[in-house]
C-alpha cells in the first residue's frame, strides 16, 4: 500500500505550496517538480549603463512603475536585433523599481515550460505580491502548441490574467514566429487568412509593442565609455577607440551585447574584476 500511495503522489503530486517570497525580488520557474527558486542576485547592469534604448527604456520604466503602484499595465513584447538589450532591459528596469521602493517581484520561466504557465499563475493569483513574468528568447516552431497555453497569460481563459500579474516577453521575431512559417500557412491552407491570424493574433496580445535595432557607432563607444567609468577602468581615449572599433569589425556586428564582450576583455586585461 505504501509503494501504491508513493506512486500515485508520483503521478499526481500535492499542489505546490506558496514559497516565502520575501526572500528574494526575483524567482525562477521550474517544473517536475513544480517550484519557485529564489535568485538572491540578479544578472543585471544599471539602468544608466543602456545606451541607445532610451525611448524603449523610458517606455518599458513608466508601464512597470504603474504596475508596481497596483495600477493597469499593459504586457510588453521587446522585439528586434539580437543583443541590443531587451533581456538587459527587463531585469535593469524591474532592480530600478526595486530601488525606489516599490515591491516587486521578477519571475521568469522558460519557453519550453510554458505549458505549465497555468500551475503557475495558480500560485501568484493568491499572492499579495506583483509579479513581472519574464520569457526570454520567446518565439514558436510550425509544430509548437506552447503558444497556445500563452494566449491564455495574456488575455484569454475565463479567469484572465491575474491584476497582480504582467507578461515581459523578448524575442528576435515580431510576430514571434519565422516568416517562412507565416508564408508556409498562406499557401498549404484551406483558408489562408485564418490560419495566419491564428499564429500572429499572439503577438497582438501584447499591449506594448518595443522594437531594438542595431546601434550607431557613436552609441557601441558610449556603451564601452560608460562600462570603463562604472567599472573604474582607465585606458588612453584613441587606444580605446582603436581596439573597440577593431574588436567590432572582427564580430562582424555592433550590438550592446559586443560592446559588454568588448569591455569583459578589456577588464580582463587590465586586471580588474567585474563581480
Amino acid at each position: 500500500m505504501e509503494r501504491i500511495a508513493a506512486a500515485l503522489e508520483r503521478i499526481s503530486p500535492p499542489p505546490l505550496g506558496a514559497p516565502d517570497f520575501s526572500a528574494a525580488q526575483a524567482f525562477v520557474w521550474h517544473v517536475e517538480p513544480d517550484r519557485l527558486v529564489p535568485v538572491p542576485n540578479v544578472n543585471r547592469v544599471e539602468l544608466d549603463l543602456l545606451v541607445g534604448i532610451e525611448r524603449a527604456r523610458d517606455t518599458l520604466m513608466a508601464n512597470t512603475r504603474q504596475f508596481a503602484r497596483g495600477l493597469p499595465a499593459n504586457n510588453a513584447l521587446l522585439w528586434g536585433s539580437r543583443g541590443t538589450g531587451k533581456s538587459s532591459l527587463v531585469k535593469s528596469a524591474h532592480g530600478a523599481i526595486c530601488a525606489e521602493g516599490l515591491d516587486l517581484k521578477l519571475v521568469e520561466i522558460q519557453r519550453e515550460d510554458l505549458a505549465s504557465v497555468g500551475r503557475l499563475l495558480t500560485l501568484l493569483r493568491g499572492a499579495k505580491e506583483r509579479f513581472v513574468l519574464f520569457c526570454d528568447d520567446l518565439s514558436f516552431s510550425h509544430d509548437d502548441q506552447n503558444y497556445k497555453s500563452l494566449k491564455a497569460v495574456l488575455d484569454g481563459g475565463v479567469e484572465g490574467r491575474p491584476d497582480n500579474v504582467v507578461l515581459y516577453a523578448t524575442s528576435n521575431r515580431r510576430h514571434l514566429m519565422p516568416r517562412d512559417m507565416i508564408e508556409n500557412e498562406r499557401s498549404t491552407s484551406i483558408n489562408p487568412s485564418e490560419a495566419v491570424e491564428e499564429k500572429v493574433s499572439l503577438s497582438d496580445r501584447f499591449g506594448l509593442w518595443l522594437g531594438f535595432h542595431p546601434c550607431s557607432q557613436d552609441d557601441y563607444l558610449s556603451m564601452i565609455a560608460g562600462y570603463c567609468d562604472a567599472y573604474g577602468v582607465t585606458v588612453d581615449a584613441e587606444t580605446l577607440r582603436a581596439e573597440a572599433i577593431e574588436w567590432q569589425a572582427t564580430r562582424g556586428a555592433r550590438s550592446g551585447r559586443v560592446a559588454w564582450q568588448f569591455f569583459t576583455d578589456l577588464a580582463g586585461r587590465n586586471g580588474v574584476a567585474l563581480s
